[in-house]
């Protein structure tokens, strides 16, 4: 398995990925289209196994109002048949080394169970517009130091 940076020929095979590891909404390729199509800065990485992508990562930027803040994990997805293999544990990890990550407060809606063990914290602060009450939402170098409500790319449609 290697872990190379996202590259256009990735994009469609991405896409697959996203639609296989997400059945039952189209919201995560739908999300990928959109900041792709939008020009947004991402930090992306796909898992080949014999030039098939198995899994996918990215980051895009977490808001303070107008101010950059941090860095948003999402979408994080590994092909079905491939789960419960590591693979999503190597990737992840991998991606957290990376210097423009390492160096960034991480925002993450996830599963608190798989997040936990990789120093994630649950975040009282700041708020998420995206999971009320804040059950799953974890960051990682966070400082809640005020209150605030975390800002994403528009392409993630969040409700006010």
């Amino acid at each position: 398995m290697k872990i190379r940076p996202l590259t256009p020929e990735h994009y469609p095979k991405v896409a697959a990925l996203l639609l296989q590891a997400f059945p039952r909404n189209q919201n995560e390729v739908q999300l990928f289209e959109k900041l792709h199509q939008k020009g947004r800065v991402l930090h992306e990485w796909v898992c080949l196994h014999r030039d098939t992508v198995t899994a996918y990562i990215a980051f895009s930027k977490a808001y303070d109002g107008a101010k950059v803040c941090g860095l948003h994990l999402a979408p994080l997805a590994v092909k079905p048949q491939m789960q419960n293999q590591g693979i999503c544990s190597e990737l992840l990890r991998f991606a957290l080394r990376q210097e423009v990550i390492k160096e960034s407060t991480i925002f993450v809606v996830g599963n608190p169970a798989l997040f936990l063990k990789f120093g994630f914290e649950r975040c009282a602060l700041p708020l998420c517009p995206l999971n009320k009450g804040n059950t799953h939402f974890l960051g990682l170098r966070n400082n809640p130091t005020y209150s605030y409500t975390v800002g994403y790319e528009p392409e993630f449609k969040v409700k006010r």
